[in-house]
């Protein structure tokens, strides 16, 4: 297994090149950017981005000798679960598809679910389930894997939910974005890896201190400083087949740390737990 970062980790007004820098420097392996709105912020990509700067961004890739892991983003919202939003939903899916072939990365996030008023968890799953199977051909024409990923969104509560969830879709190219930290305030995440296994194609990494026991509330930590167990997570990791990048996806809480001394923070915390 290898390191990565998120670029929102990364201090909100650095620039692509900035960002390129400032994670090579802090020894980690690659870099996970994200789609956002529209000037969310320098080294965020965007709907409106083109292959100009695609070919700007590679050039920074290989100037740093930093991949770019993934394409991660903060857009899904609800239209998966919801039909009548399929087509923004597909526009960026393949726009995600698109960042990532131009960029060299081999998968994409994407968020699930959609509950809300007048729309049931039921309903959103069934809507899920078919805008991805509409996409199954032309995604495994691509060759970009595509990871639902467990937020806190009500969707994914039980490691059953997603592998269910991924059985039905019925794709190679469609699995899990496990994110290790997500489940930890109600669950245990080794638990999670044993149960969903090979479907596992990209993993998150972030910490979160329990107060006391499950469902308990608590904190987001530093990770190794918070309740997830790494020496049983990374090991489940590795006995389910993953050798790819963590991906650390944490922010900075501590005013007088600064950013830089933050990120070699957190590559040496991945980099410790990757020896487990």
């Amino acid at each position: 297994m290898k390191s990565a970062l998120n670029a929102w980790t990364l201090e909100s007004s650095l620039s692509m090149a900035d960002s390129f820098a400032a994670v090579a420097a802090a020894g980690f392996d690659a870099i996970e950017l994200n789609i956002d709105s529209d000037g969310a912020s320098p080294h965020a990509l965007s709907m409106s981005d083109t292959p100009a700067d695609y070919e700007a961004i590679r050039a920074l890739s290989a100037a740093h000798a930093l991949p770019v892991a993934s394409i991660s983003t903060s857009q899904w919202d609800s239209m998966m679960g919801i039909p009548a939003r399929h087509g923004e939903g597909e526009r960026l899916l393949y726009k995600q598809i698109e960042a990532a072939v131009a960029l060299g990365a081999d998968g994409i996030l994407t968020v699930p679910g959609g509950m809300g008023p007048g729309v049931s968890l039921d309903a959103a799953r069934r809507a899920s389930i078919d805008f991805l199977r509409a996409q199954r051909s032309e995604i495994e024409r691509r060759g970009i894997f595509v990871g639902v990923e467990n937020v806190w969104n009500g969707f994914f509560l039980s490691p059953y939910d997603m592998v269910s969830f991924i059985d039905a879709v019925g794709s190679p190219m469609i699995g899990a974005y496990l994110d290790v930290g997500n489940m930890i305030a109600f669950s245990v995440p080794e638990y999670w890896i044993e149960i969903l296994g090979r479907r596992i194609g990209k993993v998150h990494v972030k910490d979160y201190k329990r107060n006391g026991g499950l469902n308990s509330g608590g904190v987001w930590a530093d990770v190794t400083h918070g309740s997830a167990n790494w020496k049983a997570i990374v090991p489940a990791l590795r006995a389910a087949g993953y050798d790819g990048y963590l991906v650390g996806e944490v922010f900075k809480a501590d005013p007088a740390l600064s950013f830089s001394d933050y990120y070699k923070q957190v590559a040496g915390e991945l980099g410790e737990i990757i020896t487990y």
